[in-house]
């Protein structure tokens, strides 16, 4: 019989969150994401320009479903594991990574999107190494990740922070398995 969500939950990782210090001064929250984060995503996801929508989404959708939005907020901490940022003042999200579970035991697929107004400030990487600390701390080695082939900076944060074992381009999407890198 399988778990319920409670059963196999982890409990909210406190040891996550942390204040950013951005470049610019700015001081935003990264921390994991809650279930109280439902109204959040949509509202970050209804500020995104079209374009980064569609590259995280690979799809022109006006609204976030409500059950995507539900399913994103509610992660186990341990197998799903999501990172937000919060605008420093008003408390709204900016940025979102995430990993998901695949079927490989060791591997899971690796996604963010970050607002507009907040790309080209440094909160990939931020959220690119604290994402990749906490999957290493659970168990997680490699990564896949699906990028449009013309999304350079993304395809350009990884290739900057993980080994890549396999690359291919099919219809325009970029599959990468990455493993973590070993200095």
């Amino acid at each position: 019989m399988p778990l319920s969500g409670a059963e196999t939950s982890a409990p909210y990782p406190t040891d996550l969150e942390r204040e950013v210090v951005l470049p610019d001064g700015s001081r935003p929250l990264l921390r994991p994401i809650r279930p109280d984060d439902e109204p959040r995503l949509v509202a970050l996801y209804e500020r995104l320009s079209r374009h980064t929508a569609y590259q995280r989404f690979f799809t022109a959708i006006r609204r976030l479903p409500p059950d995507w939005v539900h399913f994103l907020a509610n992660v186990d901490y341990r197998r799903r594991l999501a990172l937000v940022v919060e605008h420093p003042t008003s408390g709204e999200l900016v940025a979102v990574a995430r990993y998901e579970p695949t079927d490989e035991e060791d591997t899971a697929e690796i996604a963010f999107v970050v607002q507009d107004a907040w790309q080209n400030r440094g909160l990939g990487t931020v959220l690119l190494v604290d994402l990749l600390a906490a999957a290493e701390a659970r168990g997680i080695r490699r990564f896949r990740a699906y990028v449009l082939a013309d999304n350079t900076r993304m395809i350009d944060l990884l290739v900057r922070f993980l080994d890549i074992v396999e690359r291919k381009t099919e219809s325009g999407v970029t599959s990468f398995l990455c493993a973590l890198r070993r200095h």
